[in-house]
């Protein structure tokens, strides 16, 4: 391929530069997890060779020194490879190899190869997914799931202080009947946690590692201990849930749990921008709008009208949901680019699924301790449009009958009275049967039964 020439002073080499000169194509580079666990695989994979004899264990540790060094982030920018490069990430595996190989040389003061020494019993086809993987398993468990949690736990805080805040429901965004401000809270806080189950149920698959496999799956080069040496340390020092592909070709040519993870997270997404606009539409106004909630006021919203605020945060919510809708959408194309013993769409598929990890914690604690938490109902206006709905005349059915109350609600609009008043007017009811059916407060509880 003739000479190439490399800075003076880069750590990394030849494959490197490279790729770097092959792919000037976004200013992208792959993520700091993902040089974490790339460091990682190839620290515990110099012990893992050591213990079996493939190199000596002066050369072994030099190697995990050295990969300890890049995992703790001292040598991100040594990792200039654009992500759109090589689809199976060979270009990004042996940056980090080099990297290694070159600090470990310098470290021994002898030549460390970073194909025969710091890829050992590897190939760029099971430590990249591997590398993904472990990436997004950590991520997802230390940064997603407690995020997660903290929102779920600020609405579920919400949800009591308005248990007993009643307002009117709505159903295709009509009048319809009551439901306290707590029991929508609750809602929120539900979807929140099932969100957190669908991750916590999926992580299983993604801490199932294809390492071992190297080039094709069938493991050729590779010890038979070496993975499972080589993901018990990883796992024992992480603490994640890891374990040796149970199907090495599948693992080799399919990112399905991957592809599943980010549809996990895509729901999480979902549930995320319902809970976002309803905020919005409940604190709408001030005097124009619905007005039953209050969000903490953040900063100005207007440069022409004073005094205006907007509810700058589920805003934000709504579109960082847009961008992990993109991410989900490439990493689903991604997935589904599996060739026979290899998927060659593992940059792109990295790219998005770690962003979109990352998006949805960090806007998730943005949304709980800037939002959330400071949210105040207006009580006597939710109470006001709880007795003023139309749609409260249902628990006079177990009384007078559907086409009796319909007729009542008709009226009531038409001469703009309260429903009791017409009850009464229209001699249907005594007055203590109608003030028992229409008990707004009663019909959050299931409502009232003749």
């Amino acid at each position: 391929m003739g000479d190439v020439l490399v800075p003076k002073l880069a750590r990394w080499g030849a494959q490197t530069q490279r790729a770097v000169e092959n792919f000037p194509i976004s200013g992208l580079r792959i993520q700091r997890d993902l040089i974490w666990a790339l460091a990682t695989i190839k620290g515990a994979a110099a012990q893992a060779n050591a213990s079996l004899g493939v190199i000596d264990q002066q050369l072994a540790d030099a190697i995990t020194e050295a990969a300890t060094r890049v995992a703790s982030g001292e040598f991100d920018s040594e990792f200039p490879i654009d992500v759109f490069q090589t689809g199976s990430g060979t270009s990004s595996n042996m940056n980090a190899n080099e990297v290694i190989a070159n600090l470990a040389s310098e470290s021994l003061s002898k030549v460390v190869k970073p194909n025969d020494h710091v890829n050992a019993s590897q190939s760029s086809n099971d430590v990249f997914p591997s590398s993904i993987h472990l990436a997004a398993a950590r991520l997802s468990a230390q940064r997603l799931i407690p995020a997660l949690k903290h929102l779920s736990e600020a609405l579920s805080e919400r949800a009591l202080a308005f248990g007993e805040v009643v307002k009117s429901g709505r159903t295709h965004l009509m009048d319809a009947t009551p439901v306290t401000l707590g029991q929508e809270f609750s809602g929120y806080a539900a979807a929140i946690s099932y969100g957190i189950e669908r991750v916590s149920s999926v992580l299983t698959r993604v801490g199932e590692l294809p390492l071992g496999g190297t080039a094709v799956g069938t493991g050729l080069n590779c010890p038979p201990e070496f993975a499972e040496r080589v993901i018990s340390k990883i796992a024992t020092d992480t603490g994640l849930n890891l374990t040796e592909a149970r199907n090495h070709f599948e693992a080799q040519g399919a990112r399905d749990a991957l592809v599943e993870l980010s549809g996990s997270i895509r729901v999480i997404a979902v549930s995320l921008y319902k809970l976002a606009n309803d905020l919005r539409l409940m604190s709408s106004g001030p005097r124009c709008g619905l007005g039953e909630i209050h969000l903490p006021d953040l900063q100005p919203g207007s440069s022409i009208m004073p005094g205006k605020v907007n509810p700058v945060v589920p805003e934000a919510v709504c579109q960082v949901v847009a961008q992990v809708m993109g991410c989900d959408a490439a990493v689903a194309f991604g997935g589904a680019a599996g060739n026979l013993e290899l998927n060659v769409m593992l940059p792109v598929i990295a790219r998005n699924l770690l962003e979109e990890i990352e998006l949805v914690a960090s806007v998730s604690v943005a949304l709980a301790d800037k939002c959330v938490s400071g949210i105040e109902a207006d009580v006597d206006r939710c109470r006001t449009y709880a007795l003023s709905s139309p749609s409260v005349g249902t628990s006079l059915n177990p009384y007078i009958g559907y086409e009796a109350a319909a007729k009542v609600i008709k009226k009531s609009l038409a001469e703009n009275k309260d429903l009791r008043t017409v009850v009464l007017e229209e001699g249907l009811m005594s007055e203590q049967d109608v003030d028992k059916a229409l008990d707004v407060m009663a019909m959050t509880k299931g409502g009232i039964i003749k």
